[in-house]
C-alpha cells in the first residue's frame, strides 16, 4: 500500500502587522531599541561629558550647545528627552530582566504586571525630568 503524505498548509509570509504582541514582548523590544539608541548616542554623550569637565573654553562650548538647545531648536529638546526616556526605560526594564533571570516573576500575570510597571515608571520619570529640565 502506498503511504499517503500529509502536507501541512503553511503561510507563505508572516504578516507582522497582524500579530498582536503581548505587553512583555513590547517591553522587551523597547529595551533593545533603547539600548541601541543609547549606544549610538554614546559618542556625543561622552563628548558632552568631556566638554563639561574640561577647560574653560570647552565648558563655554558645552554651555553654548545647551543654551542653543534650550532656547532655539525644539528638535534638540526632543532628542534629549528621547535619550532620557531611553536611559530610564533601559534601566527599569534591565532590573525587570535581572529578576526574570533569577526566575522571579516569571508567572504570566506577574510578568504582565511588571511590564506595565516598567512602562509606567519609565514614562512618568521621563515626564517629571522633562518638566524639571524645561
Amino acid at each position: 500500500m502506498a503511504e499517503a503524505t500529509v502536507r501541512k498548509v503553511r503561510p507563505k509570509y508572516l504578516n507582522l502587522i497582524q500579530i498582536r504582541l503581548p505587553l512583555p514582548g513590547i517591553v522587551s523590544i523597547l529595551h533593545r531599541v533603547s539600548g541601541v539608541g543609547l549606544f549610538l548616542a554614546l559618542g556625543g554623550l561622552i563628548w558632552l561629558l568631556g566638554a563639561s569637565l574640561g577647560s574653560a573654553e570647552q565648558l563655554a562650548a558645552f554651555r553654548a550647545v545647551l543654551a542653543f538647545s534650550v532656547l532655539g531648536l525644539p528638535v534638540v529638546k526632543l532628542v534629549v528627552l528621547g535619550l532620557v526616556w531611553a536611559y530610564l526605560h533601559h534601566f527599569c526594564a534591565g532590573i525587570r530582566f535581572l529578576f526574570l533571570d533569577m526566575h522571579k516573576g516569571i508567572e504570566l500575570e506577574t510578568a504582565r504586571k511588571t511590564a506595565v510597571a516598567v512602562l509606567a515608571v519609565s514614562l512618568s520619570l521621563t515626564v517629571v525630568l522633562g518638566v524639571l529640565t524645561w
